[in-house]
Parts: C-alpha cells; sequence; structure tokens
C-alpha cells in the first residue's frame, strides 16, 4: 500500500479538550487502517510574537505550521513514497498550499473541526480586541488555502459544508462526524468505591470556559437556575475561575477542572448544554451519549445531531422552555446508565463508526493513487439516512445540494 501522512498538531495521549480527542481518534484510526504504511508529523503551536511572525501569520503560518515543517513533510513524501496527506485541521492551509506545488500527484485530505472563519469570528463578537480581530483574518487566510488546494475536504457536519460553500464557494466532499474514544466507566469501576457518589440530584454541564460555553452557561444562570429546583454542576478547564461570578445566583456549583470526568456523569440526572453560539459539534453531547445521559440542549448544541436529537434529548431555544423541560425530567428517574441513548453513540459517535467512514472515505484514494488512476472524489446525492442507520459519510461534492 501506498503511504499516508498524518500532518496534525501535537497528540497528547490523555487529550482534555474535544479537539484534542478527536485528533487523537483521528490518528488512532488512521494508524488501524493503514499500520506501518502511516506516518505521523505534529506541529508544536507556539504563541505568535514579533512583526516578522505576525506577517507570517498572515500567510497562513499558524499553529506550528513554517518553512521548517513544510520541508519536512516533502521530504517524507519522497522518502515514504507517499500518496495521500491527511490535515487534521483547516488552519492548516498553507501546508496543503505548498505540498500541492511541490507534490501535485499526492492527494491532499483536509478534516474540518469546525469552520474556523466562523468560531473565530463568534469569539471576535465577544470579545472584541485587536487580537481577536487578528486571530480571526489568520485563520480565514489559513483555511481559505485549505479550501482551495485540498482535494478531499471532510467536514463534521452538513451545515460547515453549507457555511464552507457560502465563504469560500466550495462545499465538504464528505460528512464525517464527531466521534470519540469510549471512556465510561464499567460496573465494576462503579461498584469498586473508586467514584464518589451523589445523594442530591444535580444538572451537569461540562466544557472548557472558551466564549460559547461561558456567555451560555452564564446565560443559564441568570435565566434559567433561579427558577428550577435542581442543582446545576459546572465542570471544566476554566471555570474555577469564575466560580465567584457564577455562584452567587441559585444552588449553582462550579467545579472548574477535574482529574476523571466518569463519576461526574455517572452521577448526573441530566446533561445540559445551553450552547447559542459556534461552529462544527459540540463534543458535550457525543459525550453525554456515551456515559448514557440524554441531553437538554439549545438547537446549537445538537447542530450535527439531528438524526438523532428526538431519542439524545430534549431541545429548548428560549428559557422557559428549559424550565419546561428540567422540570419534567426532575419528576421522573431517569436510568442511571440509559441502554439506548448509548446505543446511539455505538452507531454514530464511537471509534468504530469513525473507522469505518474515515476506512470508506481513504481506501479508495490510496487504491486509485498506487494505480496510477486519477482520483475523483465521491459526487451525486445519497439519502439521508435514519436515525437508527449510520450517519451519513458522503455529501455531494463541492457542496451541492
Amino acid at each position: 500500500m501506498a503511504g499516508i501522512l498524518l500532518i496534525t498538531k501535537r497528540i497528547h495521549e490523555r487529550p482534555a479538550g474535544g479537539r484534542e480527542m478527536l485528533c487523537k481518534l483521528n490518528r488512532d484510526c488512521l494508524r488501524d487502517i493503514f499500520g506501518d504504511a502511516l506516518s505521523v508529523l505534529e506541529l508544536d503551536a507556539r504563541p505568535v510574537s514579533g512583526v516578522h511572525q505576525v506577517l507570517e501569520a498572515f500567510q497562513g503560518r499558524i499553529d506550528g505550521v513554517s518553512a521548517a515543517v513544510i520541508a519536512e513533510a516533502a521530504r517524507e513524501i519522497e522518502r515514504k513514497e507517499i500518496s495521500c496527506v491527511f490535515l487534521d485541521g483547516s488552519n492548516l492551509g498553507e501546508i496543503a498550499a505548498q505540498l500541492k506545488r511541490r507534490a501535485r500527484d499526492v492527494s491532499i485530505v483536509s478534516f474540518f473541526h469546525n469552520v474556523e472563519s466562523r468560531f473565530f469570528l463568534g469569539s471576535f463578537k465577544a470579545s472584541r480586541t485587536l487580537h481577536a480581530l487578528a486571530v480571526l483574518l489568520a485563520s480565514y487566510l489559513a483555511e481559505r488555502k485549505a479550501v482551495q488546494h485540498s482535494d478531499v475536504l471532510i467536514a463534521l457536519t452538513e451545515r460547515d459544508s453549507r457555511l464552507l460553500r457560502r465563504v469560500y464557494g466550495r462545499g465538504a466532499t464528505y460528512i464525517s462526524p464527531m466521534a470519540l474514544e469510549d471512556r465510561r466507566l464499567s460496573a465494576n469501576d462503579a461498584a469498586s468505591g473508586n467514584v464518589e457518589s451523589r445523594d442530591k440530584r444535580y444538572l451537569l454541564f461540562v466544557g472548557g470556559a472558551f466564549y460559547a460555553n461561558r456567555l451560555g452557561i452564564a446565560w443559564f444562570v441568570e435565566n434559567v437556575a433561579p427558577r428550577i429546583r435542581i442543582k446545576t454542576v459546572v465542570v471544566g478547564k476554566g471555570f474555577e475561575t469564575l466560580k465567584t461570578r457564577l455562584e452567587t445566583k441559585a444552588d449553582i456549583e462550579i467545579v472548574g477542572a477535574v482529574q476523571n470526568l466518569s463519576e461526574w456523569y455517572l452521577n448526573a440526572h441530566c446533561v445540559i448544554a445551553p450552547i447559542f453560539d459556534g461552529s462544527g459539534m459540540k463534543t458535550k453531547v457525543a459525550e453525554a451519549l456515551m456515559f448514557g445521559k440524554k441531553v437538554i440542549g439549545a438547537p446549537e448544541a445538537f447542530s450535527g445531531y439531528e438524526n438523532v436529537t428526538g431519542q439524545a434529548g430534549w431541545t429548548c431555544a428560549t428559557a422557559d422552555e428549559f424550565v419546561d423541560a428540567i422540570d419534567r425530567i426532575e419528576r421522573v428517574e431517569l436510568p442511571a446508565f440509559d441502554l439506548q441513548v448509548r446505543a446511539l453513540f455505538d452507531r454514530n459517535y464511537s471509534y468504530d463508526a469513525a473507522r469505518a467512514r474515515l476506512t470508506r472515505i481513504l481506501e479508495p484514494l490510496v487504491r486509485a493513487k498506487k494505480d496510477g488512476s486519477p482520483f475523483t472524489p465521491t459526487s451525486g446525492s445519497r439519502k439521508r439516512p435514519h436515525a437508527d442507520e449510520s450517519v451519513s459519510d458522503s455529501v455531494p461534492n463541492r457542496g451541492e445540494r
């Protein structure tokens, strides 16, 4: 088999954030699929400082991308007879542009964790600083190169694909939704006594303190929490710094960063996701399904989960709808581990599901290049899958629906 080169951010074996978890899962899937044919180049991102680095950032050299990295990738392509480069992030568009100039017969695949320009536009609106504006512009320019110079674009959602088409004139070639490595506790773990049991019911909010999460939980604390009887617990890196601000109303506990999320999910009555802005898919929803928990969330939280939303939880667009849904679920005994909810995760958002999708996308590409025949991305439409079927891995070429 011809070789494949994965270029990704530095992989942590115990990743914390959603993007980091998905990067590791993508690497593990590619290693599982291609074995020794896979080469991996990890990037070390450093803060931009100085006029020279700022100018380079606007050329797409961000998040660890540099002339030295591009040269190393080109050497690896020649040494290992690489036929496909998998760029794990649309922020790596400068690499796509440079490699296409140096090795035109190599297929470039760009995986979009979200639409970066949309994500950082939201961040800029939340914090209108010169730095936020510079990050937005640099991300837009890098992402534009990824769209222009990649043979295949993989997005998490059809919404992201449509947005790519509106912003850059080209939609995704394939849809491959969020997926997570299984980290749930077994029954033996739960019975071992290592997990603290909590008698009082609580709603659980999980997520790092980036702008959409901060705005969402602040809205919930202000508009929903004072009107419900059940406690709300907030877990996630960075929220400990907002403890004083957020614990002033109703029954709110700000925990912040934790070593083990499993026990918090295990003891939660339900998961909440009052998220109103962003791009891509929300990791916290897939994570809740993995732990067999239903989700009460805003429409934005369920973007990409539309096929399973009715089984996964309840969609609430207003404070009144959140209050009504929470009042209803507080009166009933929800399963501590809902097997039907877990089945949604297994079918659509698990490691096995992601591996199957990436196999279908990449193996034909590698075979085509190995045989010397031209590679043409899949085109034409496919029927939208029923909720009980596998999530679609393909959308019409160039986003035409």
